[in-house]
């Protein structure tokens, strides 16, 4: 994986609390990592720093 990508997976094991191994490109946020409309926010304020 490029260094973006590692950044993202960083932000989405902060933000979401999962395992590093929960969040692939394959993974859906609410489906398959519990996300909640809030945190769907938060990440995207994450990722726009």
């Amino acid at each position: 994986m490029g260094a973006i990508d590692e950044k993202v997976i960083d932000i989405i094991v902060d933000k979401l609390g999962v395992e590093r191994s929960e969040a692939t490109p394959e993974a859906v946020f609410v489906d398959d990592l519990g996300a909640d409309s809030l945190d769907l926010v938060e990440l995207i304020m994450a990722m726009e720093e």
